[in-house]
């Protein structure tokens, strides 16, 4: 997988599925294994023990991938992925991301969570920054090799590339934007996951919200302004090769010109 690009956190995570699926069929040799013990993994392991849908697929594509590079034996898996999930994203207001915010007193952690909802990042992608992907000359934040292997620019505000100044000057990070306890290394994932509860919890935050909310919430905020979907698409870095393909021809001047949630905030 290392070799065909994959990124760290697929692999982990398909090598969580595989894990379990083989500990299932502990001692039954590869090339023995039919579409049938899949069917019997999925009933008896996975629905049994009230797992998520997102695990059922994502040991399926684990299952697909092993058995096509590794060309161990013959599986044909025929078994029929459950049907998605139709759940409207959870979102936070504008007032409840103010007071997220103004729960947090770290620079470090307050900077990490406002790009975040003001670039509408993934967790991944923040923690990966470099100090060069933020470009204060173009007014774009660069993010490179995200999910797909794609790379995607973002527009950042004066007011945005201040904020990310006044950071630098007191952390001084080395390589990674955002470094943990150990200079050089980046942020933990975990660790951002935890200060996102923390502040949440402060700031009596009652609906269900995860980090990724802020994501949502910064597309929500773009949609009730008017924002061309196709721009929110690209600047999300979430669509199809086929959707994609249409984003060429948006300009450069129109993703600079896009209005920032930022303006808005109370830090």
């Amino acid at each position: 997988m290392k070799a065909h690009r994959y990124r760290e956190t697929t692999i982990r995570s398909y090598m969580d599925g595989l894990y379990s699926f083989f500990r299932f069929l502990t001692g039954k040799p590869i090339e023995e294994i039919k579409a049938e013990d899949v069917t019997r993994f999925n009933h008896d392991y996975i629905l049994r023990n009230g797992y998520s849908i997102s695990t059922q697929n994502q040991v399926i594509s684990a299952l697909k991938i092993f058995f096509k590079l590794n060309k161990l034996g013959k599986l044909n898996i025929e078994i029929e992925r459950p049907r998605g999930e139709k759940k409207l994203p959870s979102v936070l207001t504008e007032e409840e991301v103010s007071a997220l915010f103004q729960a947090i007193s770290n620079k470090k952690h307050k900077t990490m969570l406002v790009l975040i909802f003001t670039c509408g990042l993934r967790r991944s992608e923040v923690i990966n920054l470099k100090i060069p992907d933020v470009n204060s000359r173009l007014q774009v934040l660069e993010i490179r090799d995200s999910k797909g292997a794609k790379d995607r620019i973002i527009p950042i505000t004066d007011d945005i590339i201040k904020f990310l100044q006044d950071y630098y000057r007191e952390f001084r990070p080395r390589r990674w934007l955002f470094e943990g306890g150990k200079a050089g290394h980046p942020y933990s994932a975990s660790s951002l996951q935890q200060v996102f509860t923390r502040a949440k919890e402060k700031s009596r935050i009652n609906r269900k919200a995860t980090l990724h909310t802020l994501r949502h919430s910064y597309t929500t905020w773009h949609l009730e302004r008017g924002t061309d979907t196709r721009i929110i698409q690209e600047l999300l870095g979430h669509a199809s090769i086929k959707t994609t393909a249409k984003y060429e021809h948006v300009s450069r001047r129109l993703l600079r010109n896009l209005p920032n949630p930022f303006d808005n905030l109370k830090l």
